[in-house]
C-alpha cells in the first residue's frame, strides 16, 4: 500500500498517522465552553472525575493532578474533556475541540504536519487502534489560559513506541475555544534516536511555516514582554541582563540535558559557563512565538547555527513578573554525547 507521496506505507508510526482511515461519523455536538467545575468531566460524555475510592482525577484511571497554578481555571476545565477523548479514543470528542477553518497541528520533533482539520481527523482514525487498551494521555502542568498556553503532557507507553514521551504543547485558542495551532516539542532521545530517525520527515518534507502568523500573537503584553527581552538577551548573550528578569530563587531546568539548577546567582553562573553550548544563546537565535498569560505561558524559538534547529522555552512568572521557573525543551537527539556530557559538567562545575 502507497500513501500519496508514492511511498509503501508500512505499520510504522507514521505510516498510521498520515495514510490510515477508518469510516466517519458524525460530529458530536460538544460544548466548549469553560466548565464551572475544573475537574468536572462533560456529563454528555459520561465519566467521572472520582475514581472507586473517592479519590480526586483529572483523567479517569490516571493517579496524576496536573500543576494549574500558572495557568486559569478556565484552561483546567476546558482542555480536561481534550485528553479525557483522547485517553478513551474517542475520536469524534477529541476532533470537537479543533478548529474546522483555521487549523495547524505541526509536531515539530519529527516534522509531521497537517493544514486540514479531516486530514488530522483521517490520520487519528488509522492510529487509535494500534494503542494499547489501557493507554493515557495526561496533563502534568499548565501554563496560560483559554487565548494561548503551553500544555505540559504525557503519552503513555505504546502509544509513541516503548516508552512515554513527554510533551510540552503550544496550543492558541480561537474565541470560541476551538484549538486553531498547536505545536508540539519533546526530546526524542527518550524515543529512541534510532526510532526518530526512522519516523522523522525526509528533509524536504518538512514544514518551513510554523504558521504563528495565521494566529497571530495574542499573548498578554506582560508574558511577550518577559519572554521578548529573554529571547533578546540570549541572542545577545548578555547573560546578566537576561538574569535581571528571574526571581531570586528561581529554577532553572533544561530537559534534554537533565539539568536542574536552583537560584539566579547559581543559574547565572550555569548560563555564563554553558552559553557557548546550548542552542537557545547566541546571535542566531529568534523567538518565532509567544504563548500565555500574566502568570505562565513562553516562547517557540529557532536556532539558526546550532544542530538544534528550534525548542520551546516554558515560563512561569511570579506576583511581580519575574521568572520563577524556566523550562527549555528541544530535541536531543540532535546533540552527540559529548555536548549533553559537556552541559552536565559545565553544571556541576565551581
Amino acid at each position: 500500500m502507497k500513501d500519496n507521496s508514492g511511498a509503501t506505507r508500512g505499520t510504522t508510526r507514521r505510516g498510521l498517522l498520515r495514510g490510515a482511515a477508518v469510516g466517519t461519523t458524525a460530529l458530536a455536538a460538544t460544548s466548549l465552553l469553560p466548565a464551572v467545575d475544573a475537574w468536572a468531566a462533560p456529563r454528555e460524555h459520561g465519566g467521572s472525575a472520582y475514581d472507586e475510592h473517592g479519590g480526586l482525577q483529572y483523567v479517569n484511571g490516571v493517579d496524576v493532578l496536573p500543576d494549574t497554578s500558572h495557568a486559569t481555571p478556565a484552561l483546567a476545565a476546558h482542555i480536561r474533556g481534550y485528553y479525557q477523548a483522547k485517553s478513551d479514543k474517542n475520536l469524534d470528542w477529541q476532533m470537537s475541540y479543533f478548529s474546522r477553518t483555521r487549523f495547524t497541528y505541526i509536531d515539530a520533533i519529527l516534522g509531521w504536519h497537517w493544514y486540514a482539520w479531516q486530514d488530522m481527523r483521517t490520520a487519528l482514525a488509522g492510529w487509535y487502534p494500534t494503542w494499547p487498551t489501557n493507554s493515557r494521555s495526561y496533563p502534568t502542568r499548565l501554563l496560560g489560559d483559554t487565548t494561548s498556553a503551553i500544555l505540559v503532557f504525557t503519552d503513555t507507553p505504546g502509544m509513541f513506541g516503548p516508552g512515554q514521551v513527554r510533551n510540552f504543547g503550544a496550543v492558541n485558542f480561537g474565541r470560541d475555544g476551538k484549538i486553531e495551532r498547536w505545536v508540539d516539542y519533546w526530546d526524542a532521545r527518550q524515543f529512541g534516536v534510532a526510532g526518530w530517525r526512522k519516523e522523522q520527515e525526509p528533509p524536504a518534507q518538512w514544514p518551513t511555516d510554523f504558521r504563528q502568523s495565521t494566529v497571530g500573537e495574542t499573548a498578554s503584553p506582560l508574558m511577550r514582554h518577559v519572554a521578548t527581552s529573554l529571547a533578546n538577551a540570549l541572542r545577545a548573550g548578555d547573560i546578566p541582563a537576561a538574569m535581571r528578569l528571574f526571581s531570586t530563587d528561581a529554577v532553572y531546568e533544561d530537559v534534554p540535558a537533565h539539568l536542574q539548577i536552583t537560584s539566579r546567582a547559581s543559574i547565572q553562573t550555569f548560563l555564563t559557563k554553558a552559553a557557548s553550548a546550548l542552542p537557545y544563546i547566541g546571535a542566531d537565535t529568534g523567538l518565532r512565538h509567544v504563548l500565555g498569560n500574566d502568570t505562565g505561558g513562553g516562547y517557540e524559538w529557532t536556532a539558526g547555527d546550532s544542530p538544534v534547529p528550534r525548542g520551546i522555552t516554558a515560563l512561569e512568572l511570579d506576583p511581580w513578573g519575574r521568572i520563577e521557573r524556566l523550562t527549555a525543551v528541544w530535541n536531543g537527539a540532535y546533540a552527540d554525547t559529548a555536548m549533553l556530557t559537556d552541559l552536565a559538567a559545565r553544571a556541576i562545575e565551581h
